[in-house]
């Protein structure tokens, strides 16, 4: 009985010895939980980047070369409307006036007619704006005095180039007016030329229909007066 109780005794003083369930739950806390249910430790770590802690996966947005590329060979279109005080014959003289743009279109250095038909004319044109000088040739396409559209061919530096002039009558009891509506698009044949397109926008895109308008009160004098309750003018661009 002696070696018996003295058994008894060592075996109570291990379980004295053995940690409290609070004392574990303090040890493991931070990165073990214990399933007492079927006596199972699991260790926590912490959730992997990109996900929630409920497990769900989360899209992280990237940007690789390829992405970057489709954003800047994106076509670039503009469109602008406005009554001018000239009539539609005058303006469409000035604008299918092809081997004048050296003289006032902006940055253009050269245009000269190599080729011309009714209602057709070839030119080769040549566009300068620092760091870059483009040579091609323009088909032009005429319809008096209601259109001219012109499009890039053979060109290096535009995989697509293309404006389109229309005019309209303008302003009822005002017949020396006409309403122009001028449309651009296009988009860089290089990735490396694309960081010219806000200087092509900015220097060239934007001041075409000035440049014209200037060019024709050089042709015909002062244009006719509009008042400014009537006068409108529209921009759109993508």
């Amino acid at each position: 009985m002696a070696r018996g109780s003295r058994s008894l005794r060592k075996v109570a003083d291990c379980i004295k010895q053995l940690p409290t369930t609070a004392g574990r739950e303090t040890q493991t806390r931070n990165n073990v939980r214990y399933l007492s249910s079927c006596g199972i430790l699991m260790t926590r770590v912490p959730p992997l980047l990109g996900t929630t802690m409920t497990g769900r996966a989360m899209v992280v947005p990237t940007r690789n070369f390829f992405n970057l590329a489709d954003s800047f060979s994106k076509r670039k279109e503009y469109s602008e409307r406005r009554v001018i005080g000239y009539s539609m014959q005058e303006m469409y003289d000035v604008v299918a006036g092809v081997e004048n743009y050296r003289l006032f279109v902006p940055w253009c250095k050269k245009s000269d007619v190599v080729f011309k038909r009714s209602g057709f004319c070839k030119a080769k044109l040549t566009v300068g704006f620092p760091p870059v000088v483009e040579n091609y040739t323009s088909l032009v396409t005429t319809v008096r005095p209601h259109l001219v559209k012109a499009a890039c061919s053979n060109g290096k530096l535009f995989n697509h180039l293309e404006t389109v002039w229309r005019f309209s009558p303008g302003l009822p009891g005002y017949p020396r007016t006409c309403t122009v509506d001028f449309a651009i698009s296009f988009e860089f044949r290089s990735l490396l030329h694309s960081h010219l397109a806000h200087v092509f926008f900015d220097e060239v895109v934007k001041q075409m229909v000035s440049a014209f308008e200037r060019q024709a009160c050089k042709q015909y004098g002062t244009e006719t007066h509009i008042p400014r309750e009537l006068m409108f003018h529209e921009i759109h661009h993508t």
